[in-house]
């Protein structure tokens, strides 16, 4: 939305701590390994390869997406 004003916009980070997701999406080849994957979940390689997207890897014990995904301590 920002480049229909000529405003550029650095990428965007997600941080994401599954190793596996961020190598398949920074892999523009499909092979038969990732070929099960559904076609719809391709749409953040795509962001990837137009650099609209930068994902990185963060470890899953800092992962603040899954704060309230993960049993707590007693």
């Amino acid at each position: 939305m920002l480049s229909e004003y000529n405003v550029e916009q650095d990428a965007m980070t997600l941080y994401c701590d599954n190793l596996s997701a961020i190598n398949i999406s920074k892999n523009p080849i499909q092979h038969s390994r990732t070929k099960h994957i559904d076609i719809r979940h391709h749409f953040i390689r795509e962001l990837v390869e137009e650099k609209i997207v930068m994902l990185e890897h963060v470890a899953t014990e800092e992962q603040l997406a899954d704060i309230f995904t993960k049993a707590l301590d007693a």
